[in-house]
Protein backbone atom coordinates (compact mmCIF):
# COMPACT_ATOMS: atom_id res chain seq x y z
CA UNK A 1 0.00 0.00 0.00
CA UNK A 2 3.01 2.27 0.88
CA UNK A 3 4.80 1.77 -2.61
CA UNK A 4 1.56 2.17 -4.32
CA UNK A 5 1.06 5.24 -2.75
CA UNK A 6 4.95 6.39 -3.51
CA UNK A 7 4.43 5.31 -7.13
CA UNK A 8 1.30 7.45 -7.22
CA UNK A 9 3.25 10.47 -5.32
CA UNK A 10 6.24 10.33 -8.33
CA UNK A 11 3.66 10.91 -11.25
CA UNK A 12 2.49 14.59 -10.05
CA UNK A 13 4.66 16.75 -11.31
CA UNK A 14 5.34 20.61 -10.14
CA UNK A 15 3.07 21.48 -12.73
CA UNK A 16 -0.13 19.55 -11.47
CA UNK A 17 0.02 20.96 -7.96
CA UNK A 18 0.69 24.00 -9.51
CA UNK A 19 -2.77 23.14 -11.69
CA UNK A 20 -4.64 22.06 -8.49
CA UNK A 21 -3.89 25.13 -6.72
CA UNK A 22 -5.02 27.06 -8.69
CA UNK A 23 -8.31 25.92 -9.44
CA UNK A 24 -8.93 25.33 -5.56
CA UNK A 25 -8.08 29.11 -5.12
CA UNK A 26 -10.60 30.02 -7.69
CA UNK A 27 -13.32 27.81 -6.53
CA UNK A 28 -12.41 29.32 -2.86
CA UNK A 29 -12.71 32.85 -4.46
CA UNK A 30 -15.93 32.34 -6.14
CA UNK A 31 -17.74 30.43 -2.67
CA UNK A 32 -16.22 33.70 -1.14
CA UNK A 33 -17.95 36.09 -3.39
CA UNK A 34 -20.99 34.63 -3.79
CA UNK A 35 -21.54 34.80 -0.10
CA UNK A 36 -20.33 38.23 -0.01
CA UNK A 37 -23.18 39.01 -2.66
CA UNK A 38 -26.73 39.08 -1.96
CA UNK A 39 -27.60 35.69 -4.47
CA UNK A 40 -25.86 33.54 -1.73
CA UNK A 41 -29.22 32.34 -1.08
CA UNK A 42 -29.70 31.26 -4.67
CA UNK A 43 -26.69 29.59 -4.72
CA UNK A 44 -28.11 27.31 -1.93
CA UNK A 45 -30.70 26.90 -4.08
CA UNK A 46 -28.66 25.44 -6.59
CA UNK A 47 -26.70 23.52 -4.85
CA UNK A 48 -29.54 21.34 -3.19
CA UNK A 49 -31.03 20.79 -6.65
CA UNK A 50 -27.42 19.24 -7.33
CA UNK A 51 -27.32 17.21 -4.40
CA UNK A 52 -30.92 16.07 -5.43
CA UNK A 53 -29.52 15.09 -9.13
CA UNK A 54 -27.07 13.25 -7.21
CA UNK A 55 -29.05 11.21 -5.37
CA UNK A 56 -31.84 10.91 -8.00
CA UNK A 57 -29.51 9.08 -9.67
CA UNK A 58 -27.90 6.94 -7.13
CA UNK A 59 -31.40 6.01 -6.00
CA UNK A 60 -32.40 4.91 -9.92
CA UNK A 61 -35.80 7.38 -9.70
CA UNK A 62 -36.01 8.08 -13.41
CA UNK A 63 -38.73 10.43 -13.30
CA UNK A 64 -37.40 12.75 -10.33
CA UNK A 65 -34.31 12.50 -12.54
CA UNK A 66 -35.65 13.37 -16.13
CA UNK A 67 -37.78 16.15 -14.52
CA UNK A 68 -34.58 17.43 -12.59
CA UNK A 69 -32.04 17.49 -15.44
CA UNK A 70 -34.83 19.08 -17.33
CA UNK A 71 -35.17 21.87 -14.72
CA UNK A 72 -31.69 22.38 -15.09
CA UNK A 73 -30.95 22.87 -18.99
CA UNK A 74 -33.61 25.50 -18.79
CA UNK A 75 -32.36 26.85 -15.77
CA UNK A 76 -29.35 28.25 -17.40
CA UNK A 77 -31.34 30.72 -18.93
CA UNK A 78 -32.71 31.85 -15.66
CA UNK A 79 -28.88 31.53 -13.96
CA UNK A 80 -27.81 34.33 -16.44
CA UNK A 81 -30.59 36.75 -15.37
CA UNK A 82 -30.76 36.53 -11.97
CA UNK A 83 -26.76 36.49 -12.26
CA UNK A 84 -26.36 39.49 -14.80
CA UNK A 85 -25.48 42.25 -11.99
CA UNK A 86 -22.80 39.94 -10.55
CA UNK A 87 -21.55 38.90 -14.13
CA UNK A 88 -21.78 42.39 -15.80
CA UNK A 89 -19.45 43.21 -12.40
CA UNK A 90 -16.94 40.71 -13.09
CA UNK A 91 -16.48 41.12 -16.61
CA UNK A 92 -16.30 44.96 -16.37
CA UNK A 93 -13.32 44.67 -13.66
CA UNK A 94 -11.76 42.37 -16.28
CA UNK A 95 -11.89 44.43 -18.38
CA UNK A 96 -10.58 47.53 -16.47
CA UNK A 97 -7.87 45.30 -14.95
CA UNK A 98 -9.26 45.48 -11.35
CA UNK A 99 -10.11 41.65 -11.07
CA UNK A 100 -8.33 41.39 -8.13
CA UNK A 101 -10.72 44.14 -6.69
CA UNK A 102 -13.24 40.84 -6.81
CA UNK A 103 -11.55 38.43 -5.01
CA UNK A 104 -9.25 40.19 -2.55
CA UNK A 105 -11.35 42.17 0.80
CA UNK A 106 -9.74 45.50 0.36
CA UNK A 107 -8.28 46.87 3.69
CA UNK A 108 -9.04 49.96 5.57
CA UNK A 109 -7.55 52.67 3.68
CA UNK A 110 -6.89 56.65 4.74
CA UNK A 111 -9.84 57.69 2.77
CA UNK A 112 -12.38 55.44 4.76
CA UNK A 113 -10.67 56.86 7.79
CA UNK A 114 -11.30 60.33 6.38
CA UNK A 115 -15.00 59.31 5.21
CA UNK A 116 -15.59 58.67 8.55
CA UNK A 117 -14.40 62.30 10.26
CA UNK A 118 -16.33 64.16 7.26
CA UNK A 119 -19.42 62.11 7.75
CA UNK A 120 -19.44 63.09 11.47
CA UNK A 121 -18.47 66.80 10.74
CA UNK A 122 -21.45 67.49 8.29
CA UNK A 123 -23.99 65.12 10.53
CA UNK A 124 -23.42 67.62 13.31
CA UNK A 125 -24.00 70.57 10.81
CA UNK A 126 -27.31 68.67 9.62
CA UNK A 127 -28.68 67.76 13.24
CA UNK A 128 -28.18 71.50 14.40
CA UNK A 129 -30.06 72.89 11.06
CA UNK A 130 -32.24 70.06 11.63
CA UNK A 131 -32.01 68.81 7.83
CA UNK A 132 -32.57 64.73 7.22
CA UNK A 133 -29.57 62.76 5.85
CA UNK A 134 -29.66 59.31 5.40
CA UNK A 135 -26.41 57.32 4.74
CA UNK A 136 -25.67 54.01 4.08
CA UNK A 137 -22.42 52.26 4.84
CA UNK A 138 -21.66 49.14 2.63
CA UNK A 139 -20.01 46.34 4.21
CA UNK A 140 -19.57 42.66 3.19
CA UNK A 141 -23.60 42.97 1.26
CA UNK A 142 -23.00 44.75 -1.93
CA UNK A 143 -25.74 47.21 -2.35
CA UNK A 144 -25.77 47.00 -6.34
CA UNK A 145 -29.66 46.56 -6.37
CA UNK A 146 -29.97 49.65 -4.18
CA UNK A 147 -27.99 51.83 -6.65
CA UNK A 148 -30.14 51.40 -9.59
CA UNK A 149 -32.60 52.88 -8.05
CA UNK A 150 -30.81 56.45 -7.76
CA UNK A 151 -28.40 58.32 -9.41
CA UNK A 152 -24.73 56.82 -9.80
CA UNK A 153 -21.60 58.63 -8.40
CA UNK A 154 -18.07 58.32 -7.20
CA UNK A 155 -17.21 60.97 -5.41
CA UNK A 156 -14.70 61.08 -1.66
CA UNK A 157 -16.82 62.27 0.98
CA UNK A 158 -16.27 65.75 1.91
CA UNK A 159 -18.55 67.56 4.36
CA UNK A 160 -19.70 70.42 1.91
CA UNK A 161 -20.75 67.98 -0.73
CA UNK A 162 -22.81 65.69 2.15
CA UNK A 163 -24.41 69.24 3.01
CA UNK A 164 -24.88 69.78 -0.79
CA UNK A 165 -26.75 66.48 -1.54
CA UNK A 166 -28.75 66.31 1.77
CA UNK A 167 -30.20 70.33 1.66
CA UNK A 168 -34.11 70.18 1.18
CA UNK A 169 -33.99 71.64 -1.83
CA UNK A 170 -31.49 69.33 -3.52
CA UNK A 171 -33.13 66.74 -6.30
CA UNK A 172 -31.84 63.76 -4.50
CA UNK A 173 -31.84 65.01 -0.81
CA UNK A 174 -34.60 62.50 -0.23
CA UNK A 175 -33.01 59.51 -1.25
CA UNK A 176 -30.15 57.51 0.60
CA UNK A 177 -26.48 58.33 -0.02
CA UNK A 178 -24.66 54.63 -0.54
CA UNK A 179 -21.17 54.55 0.37
CA UNK A 180 -18.64 51.95 -0.20
CA UNK A 181 -15.04 51.59 0.28
CA UNK A 182 -15.12 55.26 1.68
CA UNK A 183 -16.19 56.82 -1.28
CA UNK A 184 -19.92 57.59 -2.27
CA UNK A 185 -20.80 55.82 -5.28
CA UNK A 186 -25.07 56.45 -5.34
CA UNK A 187 -27.24 58.66 -4.27
CA UNK A 188 -30.87 59.70 -3.93
CA UNK A 189 -30.97 55.65 -3.32
CA UNK A 190 -34.73 54.19 -2.74
CA UNK A 191 -34.09 51.72 0.19
CA UNK A 192 -36.70 48.73 1.10
CA UNK A 193 -38.97 49.72 4.13
CA UNK A 194 -38.94 47.73 7.22
CA UNK A 195 -41.69 45.29 7.82
CA UNK A 196 -41.39 45.41 11.84
CA UNK A 197 -44.53 46.03 13.10
CA UNK A 198 -43.05 47.57 16.89
CA UNK A 199 -41.17 50.23 15.73
CA UNK A 200 -42.33 53.24 17.20
CA UNK A 201 -44.92 55.63 15.61
CA UNK A 202 -42.17 58.49 16.16
CA UNK A 203 -40.16 57.11 13.72
CA UNK A 204 -40.67 58.60 9.59
CA UNK A 205 -39.86 57.00 6.42
CA UNK A 206 -36.44 58.24 6.72
CA UNK A 207 -35.61 55.72 9.95
CA UNK A 208 -37.85 53.07 9.11
CA UNK A 209 -35.65 52.93 5.42
CA UNK A 210 -33.07 52.83 7.56
CA UNK A 211 -33.60 50.16 9.58
CA UNK A 212 -35.07 48.00 6.97
CA UNK A 213 -31.97 48.47 4.79
CA UNK A 214 -30.11 46.90 7.94
CA UNK A 215 -32.46 44.19 8.04
CA UNK A 216 -31.42 42.59 4.75
CA UNK A 217 -28.14 43.56 4.74
CA UNK A 218 -25.05 43.80 7.02
CA UNK A 219 -25.05 47.61 6.33
CA UNK A 220 -24.46 50.73 9.16
CA UNK A 221 -26.92 53.01 8.46
CA UNK A 222 -26.73 57.05 9.77
CA UNK A 223 -30.09 58.97 10.10
CA UNK A 224 -30.11 62.35 10.73
CA UNK A 225 -34.17 63.26 11.53
CA UNK A 226 -36.00 66.64 9.94
CA UNK A 227 -37.72 66.95 13.06
CA UNK A 228 -35.87 66.92 15.47
CA UNK A 229 -32.11 66.74 14.06
CA UNK A 230 -31.13 63.65 16.25
CA UNK A 231 -28.38 61.50 15.00
CA UNK A 232 -29.25 57.94 15.01
CA UNK A 233 -27.92 55.11 13.64
CA UNK A 234 -29.25 51.26 12.73
CA UNK A 235 -27.37 47.98 12.60
CA UNK A 236 -28.72 44.54 12.07
CA UNK A 237 -32.32 45.91 12.58
CA UNK A 238 -31.58 47.82 15.80
CA UNK A 239 -31.90 51.59 16.36
CA UNK A 240 -29.44 53.73 18.24
CA UNK A 241 -31.06 57.13 18.77
CA UNK A 242 -29.96 60.44 20.06
CA UNK A 243 -26.39 59.64 20.06
CA UNK A 244 -23.88 62.45 20.36
CA UNK A 245 -20.93 63.51 17.83
CA UNK A 246 -18.59 61.54 19.88
CA UNK A 247 -20.87 58.25 20.15
CA UNK A 248 -21.60 58.85 16.39
CA UNK A 249 -17.63 58.23 15.57
CA UNK A 250 -17.22 55.83 17.93
CA UNK A 251 -19.50 53.27 16.49
CA UNK A 252 -18.92 54.10 12.91
CA UNK A 253 -15.18 53.51 13.71
CA UNK A 254 -15.79 50.03 15.75
CA UNK A 255 -18.42 49.01 12.92
CA UNK A 256 -16.38 49.86 9.51
CA UNK A 257 -12.82 49.67 11.01
CA UNK A 258 -12.68 46.98 13.53
CA UNK A 259 -9.32 46.34 13.24
CA UNK A 260 -8.12 49.71 13.41
CA UNK A 261 -10.09 50.36 16.13
CA UNK A 262 -8.72 47.45 18.39
CA UNK A 263 -5.16 47.90 17.04
CA UNK A 264 -5.73 51.28 18.84
CA UNK A 265 -6.82 49.68 21.80
CA UNK A 266 -4.48 47.10 22.04
CA UNK A 267 -1.68 50.09 21.58
CA UNK A 268 -3.38 52.48 24.24
CA UNK A 269 -3.48 49.32 26.81
CA UNK A 270 0.20 49.16 26.12
CA UNK A 271 1.17 52.31 26.88
CA UNK A 272 -0.63 52.69 30.15
CA UNK A 273 1.01 48.97 30.85
CA UNK A 274 4.70 50.34 30.26
CA UNK A 275 3.30 53.61 32.46
CA UNK A 276 2.18 51.65 35.24
CA UNK A 277 5.49 49.74 35.03
CA UNK A 278 7.35 52.65 35.24
CA UNK A 279 6.08 54.03 38.07
CA UNK A 280 6.28 50.72 40.02
CA UNK A 281 9.72 50.91 39.02
CA UNK A 282 9.89 54.48 40.40
CA UNK A 283 8.42 53.35 43.63
CA UNK A 284 10.98 50.37 44.06
CA UNK A 285 14.21 52.58 43.41
CA UNK A 286 12.83 55.23 46.18
CA UNK A 287 12.39 52.14 48.42
CA UNK A 288 16.19 51.19 47.59
CA UNK A 289 17.75 54.47 47.64
CA UNK A 290 15.84 56.76 49.65
CA UNK A 291 18.19 59.52 49.34
CA UNK A 292 16.85 59.27 45.62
Amino acid sequence: MLDTGLELAKLIGVSDIIDIALIAFVIYQIFRFIRRSRTGQVAKAILIIIVAMAVANLLHLRVVSFLLNNAVELGLITLVIIFQPEIRRFLERMGSGKIKELFIAEGFSDELEIAIQETVKAYVSLSRDKVGALMVFERKTVLDDVLKTGVAMDARISTELLKNLFWNKAPLHDGAVIVRNGRIVGAGCMLPMSGNVNLSRDLGMRHRAGIGISESSDAVVAIVSEETGSISVAINGMLKRNLAPETLEKLLRSELMPETDERKNTTAAAKLSDLLKGRKGDKTNGKENPRQ
